[in-house]
């Protein structure tokens, strides 16, 4: 007799087929099927405390693998705690595949009151994934998990949701190959690049916004600015490329100083970058310049084409393109280091006197970590770190501070990440407020041994929404919620821990931490 698995068991297999080395997931009746396997496959599976976790580390996990990062959790609740995360990553690109389960077959859509049942749980999905499928028949399990795969890194990278009916998780199937996609890059128009590389040779004063989607281009993008001559913008998730070179500008284009460059450049080439309001207009003053030619390089043509008028448009992967770009352009010296140095000074001389002293001491870690991630929550340590801080190397500085903007992203986010590259310290960056949105996460933490420094910014609640309140003559309420016993938290979940005000101390102490390895939580009094 041939042999026969349930769906739930074909699902391991091709999942590990796939190459899917990780699963972030918290069982329940509703997915438990989908774990039968799961024990004896080479698979991780990592317990959160709450699936907002399970989402967030899966973002965490992607962002430096730049795999998608797979979540399990059950229909209803378990699917709508996820939400959050599944938006910061549709926010920042971010591939992931949530798979949750569903109410058998016959019952959606009925209302019969089943346990976790949403009138349309698959319509709620729609509203903000890439795709939402459902899996109505166990033999369709390979071509829908790769099809669903495949969505998370096509195009401009995203969440995907499968739904998995409970009846459909116990279906019988003879063990199923795994169904392999070809879908092939975006192949270079060759019209678009040749009026883009006319454009470029005509330029005077060209310059560069690049924005996450161009991570991965490092070498690519060096190489073109440097054909160029042009200055390198960066937005916050694109800080550490082209690392310490003249060309680079690790500040933000809601400087004033950055808005004058662009302005005076005669050519704008925005590689991987939205040109989102939360990296060039953070203080909503509509004070970004209009752009006088603009040429987008993208893979996402939908965003090109909903976004400022262009001179010249190419969609496909930032380095590949570049690439082209380079076979057809004239080496030129136009003044570019010199711009960007200029505007490098000006930029840190507009920031304040406190915005300065944040960003240098963020500095002073780095550099006493030198191999370190950073990853930040929403919190004035990290806002003041998107202004300007320059990154050791792409993907060593990333947060949910922009874009979709949630909190609580740090904990889970952080392990994600440690998780990816465990050869690799973290530190995690959250404000007091911040951290207890997902404070339960650091179980996680010390259940993965993770090598993660939780540096808290105690400034004793939500001090940034409080001077904000102040600025704008609201009286500030909600805004003071007590912070729990940092030391005492730590002991709860066996964390290392060490309490300062001093930023020296704080350096060291978190040297330290690094060096001894595991969790650890490091608490500065801001306030």
């Amino acid at each position: 007799m041939s042999e026969t698995i349930t769906v739930g068991e074909a699902l391991v297999r091709l999942l590990e087929a796939h190459g899917v080395e990780v699963v972030f997931g918290i069982p329940g009746v509703h997915t438990a099927e989908l774990y039968r396997g799961l024990a004896t496959s080479k698979i991780r599976h990592v317990t959160p405390r709450h699936e907002q976790g399970a989402g967030f580390m899966a973002d965490g996990y992607a962002r430096v693998t730049g795999k998608p990062g797979v979540a399990f959790v059950i229909t209803g609740p378990g699917l709508t705690n996820t939400i959050t995360a599944m938006a910061q990553a549709r926010a920042d690109s971010v591939p992931m595949l949530v798979i949750s389960g569903v109410n058998a077959r016959r019952t959606l859509g009925k209302g019969e009151g089943c346990l976790h049942e949403l009138p349309d749980q698959q319509a709620l999905m729609k509203s903000f994934a890439k795709a939402s499928v459902t899996l109505m028949n166990g033999a369709d399990l390979a071509r829908e998990l790769a099809r669903c795969l495949a969505l998370t890194t096509s195009g401009r990278p995203g969440p995907v949701h499968l739904e998995i009916p409970t009846d459909v998780m116990v279906e019988t199937i003879a063990p199923p190959a795994p169904v392999v996609s070809h879908d092939a890059a975006a192949v270079a128009d060759e019209t678009a690049l040749e009026k883009a590389a006319a454009l470029i040779n005509g330029a005077k004063a060209p310059v560069i916004l690049a924005g996450g989607g161009a991570c991965r281009a490092d070498a690519a993008l060096t190489a073109f600015a440097a054909r160029i001559d042009a200055p390198v913008v960066l937005t916050a998730n694109a800080r550490g490329l082209m690392a310490g070179h003249a060309l680079q500008v690790p500040a933000s284009a809601s400087l004033e100083p950055v808005r004058a460059l662009i302005a005076a450049s005669d050519l704008v080439i925005a590689v991987g970058t939205e040109i989102g309001r939360t990296d060039y207009d953070v203080y909503v003053d509509g004070g970004f310049p209009a752009l006088k030619k603009l040429i987008r390089i993208d893979v996402d043509h939908e965003r090109i084409a909903a976004g400022a008028q262009t001179a010249g448009a190419i969609v496909g992967d930032s380095a590949a393109m570049l690439e082209a770009l380079l076979r057809r352009i004239d080496a030129r010296r136009v003044k570019g280091a010199e711009r960007a140095a200029e505007t490098r000074k000006a930029a840190w001389n507009a920031l304040s006197d406190k915005i300065r002293g944040e960003v240098t001491l963020l500095h002073r870690l780095r550099d006493a970590v030198p191999g370190a991630r950073f990853i930040g929550d929403s919190t004035q340590l990290v806002y003041a770190a998107n202004l300007y801080f320059d990154a050791a190397a792409p993907k060593r500085w990333f947060n949910s501070a922009t874009g979709y903007g949630a909190l609580g992203y740090v904990p889970p986010g952080a392990i994600g990440a440690a998780i990816a590259e465990p050869d690799r310290p973290v530190i995690a960056v959250v404000g007091d407020g911040g951290l207890q949105f997902s404070l339960s996460e650091l179980g996680t933490a010390a259940d993965e041994k993770a090598d993660i420094v939780f540096l808290v910014w105690n400034n004793h609640g939500y001090r940034e929404i409080e001077t904000y309140m102040e600025e704008a003559g609201v009286m500030p309420e909600g805004v003071r919620p007590t912070p729990p016993d940092m030391e005492k938290i730590a002991a709860a979940y066996g964390l290392g821990f060490s309490t300062t005000a001093d930023e020296d101390a704080l350096v060291g102490a978190i040297a330290v931490a690094v060096d001894r390895g595991g969790p650890h939580l490091v608490e500065f009094r801001a306030d």
